[in-house]
């Protein structure tokens, strides 16, 4: 175990050694950290070794100033200067946010980014100005359409989060895989087969050895899919960057920046209804469905995201749990 602020310190350390801005360390440090503290570690610290990896290769620029053009009253593109996707987002969440409490919503689009980490980070960030957020980035091919068996999609996430008065935000975060690639990555880091269904390999066979995984398998069948190609919509061809099989890799070509593109969009309910009411039917909302009868051998009933909220309040307190591996690579000098 480690606590949250360590954990920080070593990943700005590290990123700073790769010659990273301090502004910009300490924004990618938060969201790597915030994910692990809700027990999502595939997005967490152990993305730190490849930053550092694509730092260094030339393939992120480590001085970046994105800059904003308003496009409209409610609209605006956010040039991230190839820098951190984690960056970038945060500030196109800042500017949507801006919008929405001015003239209800606002939608930002950002280029010539990368890998942004967990969405959840930034619609909590519009949930907790009692604002609606929603977020999408398009990722590199790695998931086999419904009825394929080659890669086209990325795992393609989307997230909402939408505020309560008295309870604690309704985030949903999710990719349109049956799960990320980083859990991929976490399961051979700790030495774990994986269930069927996540990933298949490159003859499109089902895998459970996560070293032999190739692709990823997308969620609900053809509905998983369906939502991927919205995601490359909005967060690709809608900001001008490239698509599916187009779209620089992660994981190879360290030195090429990935042009990656973003959506972002805050929604405003004092436009539409009365806010406090809205606030307190989420509550309402909310309390109803954690009170729904469990099925059989089922504790209990919980919202989307209530399991990682109550994982980051613990974590906060104990400490968040690191693969030895990772924990190894942020102390190594």
């Amino acid at each position: 175990m480690i606590s949250a602020e360590e954990a920080k310190k070593l990943v700005r350390q590290k990123l700073a050694c790769a010659h990273l801005n301090e502004r910009d360390a300490e924004k990618v440090a938060d969201v790597l950290v915030h994910a692990d503290l809700r027990n999502v570690h595939s997005h967490g610290v152990l993305r730190t070794e490849h930053y550092v990896n694509r730092l260094r290769a030339g393939g992120v620029n480590p001085e970046a100033h994105p800059v904003f053009k308003e496009t409209g009253p409610v609209t605006g593109i956010l040039d991230g200067d190839d820098g951190f996707g984690h960056v970038i987002c945060d500030m196109a969440m800042d500017r949507a946010m801006d919008m929405a409490k001015k003239n209800g919503v606002g939608m930002v689009t950002a280029v010539n980014s990368s890998h942004c980490g967990a969405l959840s980070y930034f619609v909590q960030k519009a949930a907790d100005e009692k604002l609606i957020g929603m977020a999408m980035t398009h990722t590199d091919s790695i998931v086999v359409p419904f009825g394929g068996r080659a890669p086209f999609l990325g795992a393609n996430p989307i997230a909402y989060g939408v505020p309560a008065k008295h309870k604690k935000p309704f985030i949903l975060d999710m990719a349109t895989s049956k799960v990320a690639f980083g859990k991929i990555l976490q399961a051979r880091e700790e030495g774990e087969a994986i269930p069927e269904g996540w990933g298949v390999d490159e003859n499109g066979e089902a895998a459970t050895d996560p070293y032999k995984v190739a692709s990823l398998s997308t969620f609900g069948g053809p509905k998983g899919y369906g939502l991927s190609i919205i995601v490359d919509v909005f967060s690709g061809l809608l900001a001008g960057a490239a698509f599916g099989p187009h779209i620089a890799k992660m994981y190879s070509g360290l030195e090429q920046k990935r042009k990656l593109g973003h959506y972002v969009c805050a929604i405003n309910p004092s436009f539409f209804t009365d806010h406090n009411t809205f606030l307190e039917q989420m509550d309402a909302m909310l309390n109803e469905l954690q009170q729904s009868p469990p099925a059989a051998g089922v504790e209990r009933v919980y919202v989307p995201g209530e399991i990682e909220q109550l994982h980051e309040e613990r974590n906060k307190v104990h400490g968040i749990s690191i693969a030895r591996s990772v924990y190894q690579f942020l102390k190594s000098r």
